[in-house]
């Protein structure tokens, strides 16, 4: 797979997308649920995102779909 990306970008993006979930719990655990639009804003497109990134690196990394880094 010439043109996929490494093992080690693929590394980054699962810590990146762990780290934003992360960052969205403790937020929400400090600041509480939000009511409203806003709540489909933090919640709905935040977890699409990254959880959607993390799930995609996840299932690159299991079936070995990256480059050698050359």
């Amino acid at each position: 797979m010439k043109h996929a990306p490494t093992k080690a970008d693929l590394k980054f993006r699962l810590a990146f997308s762990i780290a934003g979930l992360a960052m969205m719990v403790g937020a929400i655990l400090y600041r509480g649920m939000p009511v409203g639009p806003a709540m489909f804003e933090i919640l709905g497109i935040s977890t699409v995102f990254f959880g959607g990134t993390a799930i995609w690196t996840i299932r690159k990394l299991i079936r070995k779909e990256y480059s050698d880094g050359l």
